[in-house]
């Protein structure tokens, strides 16, 4: 990954990381269909919060990719081949005491699983906000039943912090969450 030529691209209000034959890019209005192929699928939406629907619908699409298009700082970002966009990666900064913390998101369209994708968008995307913000801790929760995120965040080198027991209601069950997290050297 070049950061400096990513620095250029996220002032000028796009960004755009290479990760060879896929990118980590700004969403745009074209993204509506390929958001609605790949998001509507129950496998992906019972990993995510409840905010993420299901079924995912192309207002939901349109509406997203709104909101994400209008942020300032940019933080919502497709996870895309040179043709569509295929999946989700972002970092949400918290406040007050927390603000040197943000919470890392993603998900990625079924067909795509299993070929290190997301491995490599989260970890591409932990540099790019360590070397682009003063943020110095970056974490995600993981729903005990998806061990496949949690490799992906042990392989993108971030560490398992803990357990917090029952605190999610996900698809009427009340489930454990892992917590893992990195920080900035």
């Amino acid at each position: 990954m070049e950061l400096d030529a990513v620095d250029r691209r996220a002032i000028h209000g796009r960004v755009r990381i290479d990760l060879g034959e896929w990118r980590i890019r700004s969403y745009t209005a074209a993204d509506v269909d390929s958001l609605v192929k790949y998001a509507n699928n129950r496998r992906i939406s019972i990993n995510l919060r409840d905010r993420f629907p299901f079924p995912y619908t192309r207002a939901d699409a349109a509406g997203f990719i709104q909101a994400a298009s209008s942020q300032r700082p940019e933080s919502d970002f497709a996870i895309a081949t040179p043709g569509e966009a295929i999946g989700g990666v972002g970092f949400h900064r918290q406040v007050d005491v927390y603000r040197l913390s943000a919470e890392v998101g993603y998900w990625l369209g079924e067909p795509f699983w299993g070929r290190g994708i997301a491995t490599r968008a989260v970890r591409a995307l932990t540099e790019w906000v360590f070397a682009t913000t003063p943020l110095v801790r970056l974490y995600a929760h993981v729903f005990e039943w998806n061990p496949a995120s949690a490799r992906v965040l042990e392989k993108a080198g971030y560490g398992l912090e803990g357990r917090m027991r029952r605190s999610v209601v996900k698809d009427g069950q009340i489930i454990d969450q892992l917590v893992y997290a990195i920080v900035r050297d």
